[in-house]
């Protein structure tokens, strides 16, 4: 076998080599593609089958709110339960269920009514003022009216500033420039952008309650007496104190007691004397928050809705957010 033989077959070899080694790479890459489109697909159909389960833990929690057998709410009917009744979800699907849990966003104090027209609304920013300068807040008065002085610039329809409060021309000066909205809020979010009102105050922290529970965009002007969170009940009038909110809690959490007419509150022991206006409070909720999270395997998808429920119990979804 001469030199020139031996070098051909060599350089054949290294070629046959190079070739094998181009395949397998190809072979490999193709095997990888196949299974993440695999993957890929699974994750789009559990996906799909989350968002369905989420969804459902809504309507299930809107039939339960439809179907409350009084012509007023309260924390001791079915759908207050709805995170207990939702654990027996999971009878309903494969590998997966849903959390569910409702709120009375009627017991929160309705900011968007701060103003009325072109006039402030004296009974809700006291109430504000109120809800501010409970001592778990830990701020003053002057930032409390500020807060309030700020929320009322955000929502009315001029752009002339209140004492203490801002309009577009503080928010154009700062480092992320806006202008105030001039207009009602159309989701709780929307306070993140106003003048005093940071994240710690907006989301709670370990020794303070989130605002954001507290107050609400959907309303329709009256506090529902049976569902207002304990702060919220301490802050309809100046005489009602922390002890008297929670014999308040404890009453209108009792089975037996009668929450069908708002002035319950005065069959509390020494309450009798206290006064909320009327106007103020109810004891129908009109609309409710529906948050529900599908859970499968190791992930999750959350729903969160408004609906609303007329005076003939139906419901009806006005706000829908997927995560």
């Amino acid at each position: 076998m001469n030199e020139n033989s031996f070098n051909q077959k060599g350089i054949a070899l290294i070629t046959v080599i190079l070739i094998v080694v181009v395949l397998v790479a190809v072979v490999i890459e193709l095997n990888r593609l196949s299974r993440a489109d695999i993957y890929d697909a699974v994750n789009i159909s559990d996906g799909i089958r989350l968002s369905y389960i989420a969804k459902s833990g809504v309507y299930a929690a809107a039939a339960i709110l439809g179907n409350s057998p009084n012509d007023y709410d309260t924390l001791r009917d079915d759908w207050a339960k709805m995170e207990s009744i939702s654990l027996q979800s999971g009878a309903l699907f494969n590998n997966g269920y849903f959390i569910a849990h409702m709120e009375d966003e009627t017991g929160k104090i309705p900011i968007n009514k701060l103003v009325s027209g072109s006039e402030e609304n004296e009974e809700v920013k006291a109430m504000l003022i109120r809800l501010l300068l409970q001592p778990e807040f830990g701020l003053t008065r002057s930032q409390a009216e500020e807060i309030v002085a700020s929320i009322k610039d955000w929502i009315d329809a001029d752009d002339e500033p209140t004492p203490g409060g801002a309009e577009s021309s503080f928010y154009a000066a700062l480092d992320t420039p806006h202008q105030a909205k001039n207009a009602p809020m159309d989701c709780i979010e929307e306070l993140l952008m106003i003048k005093g009102i940071t994240k710690e105050l907006f989301n709670g922290t370990k020794d303070r309650p989130p605002l954001a529970q507290l107050v609400t965009v959907d309303s329709d002007g009256r506090i529902n007496i049976n569902t207002a969170p304990k702060l919220v009940l301490r802050s309809l009038s100046d005489t009602v104190t922390p002890e008297m909110a929670d014999e308040m809690d404890e009453y209108r959490r009792k089975e037996g007691n009668d929450l069908s007419d708002a002035q319950w509150y005065k069959q509390v022991p020494g309450m009798d004397a206290v006064s909320i206006p009327p106007d103020l409070i109810t004891v129908k909720g009109s609309y409710f928050k529906i948050v529900s999270t599908g859970k499968m395997n190791d992930m999750n998808k959350t729903v969160t809705t408004v609906v609303q429920k007329a005076d003939n119990k139906s419901v009806r979804v006005v706000k829908w957010r997927q995560d």
